[in-house]
């Protein structure tokens, strides 16, 4: 009876170690697909040219220095499959400590376009607003400032853009 006890001590103890090898093998299998998942999805549906954002301007710039700076393509970091220039290493530090928070809205389409018909229409890097603490970038060309007409609408524009990025991005 004591080394059938000790054979159930045994079972268990390897059922328990097959559970948690499963387990974490599942965990990873689970993280991958959802970060390939969302990393391929950003690339599919973001404005890039070559997987890189904001045609290769500093997003922290934005913040920082509160103008459109270009990076430099020697001074880039990766978030989710998307390239990242900086004008400095202390804005590349800054991105990598918190990236969501410098990443353009919508994907880097233009703000207005999302807004008003759910349309990715390409920006003017140049021309962008800081709303609730996010970045905005809008269409600017051939007499046509976005931003002119987003700042008529913007509480109205920014639900509608919001809601419509959702839908392409889910």
């Amino acid at each position: 009876s004591n080394s059938s006890l000790l054979y159930l001590c045994f079972i268990r103890k390897q059922n328990l170690q097959i559970m948690k090898k499963t387990l974490a093998l599942f965990l990873i299998v689970l993280s991958t697909s959802v970060f390939g998942q969302s990393a391929a999805k950003r690339l599919a549906e973001y404005n890039l040219d070559k997987k890189v954002a904001i045609q290769g301007y500093d997003p922290v710039a934005y913040f920082t220095q509160k103008k459109a700076l270009k990076g430099k393509s020697t001074l880039v970091a990766t978030h989710e499959g998307v390239i990242y220039n900086f004008s400095s290493q202390a804005n590349k530090d800054l991105f990598l400590k918190n990236p969501t928070s410098y990443e353009p809205q919508y994907g880097g389409w233009c703000a207005y376009a999302m807004g008003s018909s759910a349309e990715k229409v390409e920006v003017d890097p140049e021309t962008f607003k800081i709303v609730d603490g996010k970045l905005h970038l809008f269409y600017n060309a051939y007499f046509n400032n976005t931003l002119k007409s987003w700042n008529k609408d913007e509480v109205n524009l920014k639900a509608k853009a919001d809601s419509n990025w959702k839908k392409i991005i889910k």
